[in-house]
């Protein structure tokens, strides 16, 4: 996948866990109306490396070498539950440079494309592109089949995405020194590919945010 390419879909994760306000709410809705909930989130990666602790041999100390170069990749996820809790998927899209409107929007058009039909019930934080009324008016034309529950302010702990992201970066883009944003960006999809064949990570990012079925 280059950048600004849509994932594929991906066959469900299987698994049976949201007790928060407005979350309840949206568990309920999403029960009444046979949706999947969805929770978004942004991130960026780039070809400086995630630091993370690492082993070496007593006295050499690891040393890592990287450019200083500061072009980045957006990265827009979803990790979604289906309503009765039997299943998960992950959509990403990736666009270069910094997180706008443009690109939100951007996202949320081919994930329309890549639920299928399927109605969705959207959870995101309050960041000012997700409020934007461009994000709005495109919000507003999809009501048949998407409808926007918002987190809290500043509770990133109740977004099941937040822990997906600390994972691969810890394990694939941890302490890695990419030639370039290709590189990187395919560290990224071997992460998010390992986390699709889980049977069990999706469903303790789940728990990890306090949430559950």
């Amino acid at each position: 996948m280059k950048a600004g390419d849509a994932s594929t879909r991906t066959e469900c994760g299987r698994g049976p866990a949201l007790g928060v306000p407005p979350l309840a709410r949206g568990k309920k809705n999403a029960r009444r109306w046979k949706a999947w909930i969805l929770f978004y989130d942004e991130s960026g990666i780039s070809q400086r490396p995630s630091i993370r602790r690492t082993w070496s041999p007593r006295g050499e100390t690891p040393v890592l070498i990287h450019s200083f170069n500061w072009k980045k990749l957006l990265v827009c996820l979803a990790v979604g539950f289906r309503w009765d809790g039997r299943c998960y998927q992950v959509w990403f899209r990736t666009f270069p440079g910094s997180c706008n409107r443009h690109r939100v929007l951007a996202y949320l058009e081919t994930l329309a494309r890549h639920v299928g039909g399927r109605r969705v019930i959207l959870i995101w934080d309050q960041l000012p592109a997700h409020k934007s009324t461009l994000v709005r008016d495109y919000l507003d034309a999809q009501r048949h089949w998407l409808r926007v529950e918002w987190l809290p302010g500043y509770a990133p702990e109740l977004n099941p995405a937040e822990p997906l992201w600390g994972n691969i970066k810890g394990r694939e883009l941890a302490n890695r020194c990419s030639e370039d944003l290709a590189e990187a960006a395919a560290a990224l999809r071997r992460g998010i590919r390992r986390v699709r064949r889980s049977h069990t990570l999706a469903w303790a990012f789940l728990r990890y945010s306090g949430l559950s079925f």
